[in-house]
């Protein structure tokens, strides 16, 4: 009996055994980037957030979240045909929820500096949140940045962001109902287009926050890249960032890209008052793509990695940031410090203050209208 009980009891832990067995849980698997979902499944303000997942034909990775309607990791292949994550970003959801940044993130309601914080809108004044020098800058502090986007995936090449900024939000004025659509090309692209309506006039300015670094490494600096931006002017700021109001000739100046210049080259100008004002370059470059999409407006490229960014947009301006306020306080992802130049970003967008610039290109819209608006960053090797 004793005999016959231990093998009863043999053969029920063996049971228990392949029962526990099949009840766990597989590994997760990583993004090419090392992302993981997991570190994106939260509830921020009582909706959730989440990891999303674009892929092409030729292997070429992008990650996105919804909170923010965020660009969280690009991964292209260098010179060498490796892999390289070339935009900086965190590697879960409370670091973009709870360290103030805008990494990757979609800009609204209006991209850029909006001065004093105020506009008029069929003859009312609005006083916006003022966040940035007595300025408002992208929105304010509560901007789209921080809001989480409804979605829908169609394929996996597509994600679409979507968000109904109500009345009166960050101030402005009117129900404005957005639509980001964000495709991963087989040309190794990302076309991000923006649609919005409203249903009282207001002001809108969209764009996207990526903080590029090609060397695929948010420890490196930017500063041998080269940059070319196809350009015959540029918008003047003073010394809180805020654009002067002039349209001023890019020649003779440290402003001129129209031919690749390497960034750092020119950077610490400070006996030139708009390096000084910007403390690098933090500035709205004058198109002279005139709204054609199919016209390169801007080349980033660096010779480590082989890795060019070409951007295409049909806004006439580009902001061009050098990562000025960097500070090597934060640690994004793979452990990188991000310090000082140690990325660019290259914002395509109305002109900074265009609200209170009746000569510059409009950013009203009235009820019954569309507003549309297309960026395009394309990726590709230089051997």
């Amino acid at each position: 009996m004793r005999l016959n009980r231990m093998i009863w009891l043999l053969a029920l832990i063996a049971v228990v055994g392949c029962t526990s067995k099949q009840k766990e849980t597989p590994a997760e698997q990583a993004t090419l980037s090392g992302l993981k979902k997991s570190n994106f499944q939260s509830v921020v303000n009582g909706d959730s957030t989440n990891l999303y997942v674009l892929t092409n034909a030729n292997g070429v990775e992008v990650t996105l979240t919804n909170y923010g309607g965020r660009i969280v990791s690009v991964m292209v292949p260098d010179r060498e045909g490796n892999l390289k994550d070339v935009v900086l970003g965190f590697d879960n959801i409370d670091d973009y929820v709870n360290i103030d940044n805008n990494f990757g993130a979609t800009i609204g309601r209006y991209g850029n500096r909006i001065a004093n914080g105020k506009i008029t809108v069929a003859g009312v004044e609005y006083q916006l949140p003022q966040n940035n020098f007595g300025h408002t800058l992208h929105g304010g502090p509560e901007g789209f940045h921080k809001k989480v986007f409804q979605v829908e995936q169609p394929d996996g090449q597509t994600v679409v962001f979507s968000y109904l900024s109500a009345d009166g939000e960050a101030g402005f004025p009117g129900n404005l109902d957005v639509k980001v659509t964000m495709t991963l090309t087989d040309d190794n692209a990302i076309d991000l287009q923006y649609e919005a309506t409203t249903d009282k006039e207001t002001v809108v300015n969209l764009t996207n926050h990526s903080y590029f670094n090609l060397n695929g490494d948010g420890n490196k600096t930017i500063l041998d890249d080269s940059l070319t931006i196809h350009a015959d002017a540029f918008t003047p700021v003073d010394n809180t960032f805020m654009t002067t109001g002039e349209i001023s000739p890019v020649e003779g100046t440290p402003m001129d890209f129209r031919t690749p210049t390497v960034i750092g080259e020119r950077i610490d100008n400070y006996d030139y008052v708009q390096l000084k004002n910007g403390d690098g370059y933090d500035h709205n470059w004058v198109l002279n793509t005139k709204g054609d999409v199919n016209q390169v407006a801007a080349t980033v490229y660096s010779p480590e990695t082989g890795i060019q960014l070409d951007v295409y947009t049909d806004e006439p301006g580009v902001q061009v940031y050098t990562g000025n306020f960097l500070d090597g306080t934060v640690t994004g992802k793979n452990g990188a410090l991000y310090a000082k130049r140690n990325a660019i970003c290259l914002e395509t967008q109305k002109f900074p203050d265009s609200p209170n610039k009746a000569d510059w290109p409009s950013p009203y819209l009235k009820p019954g209208e569309k507003y549309t608006s297309r960026c395009i960053y394309k990726f590709s090797v230089k051997k």
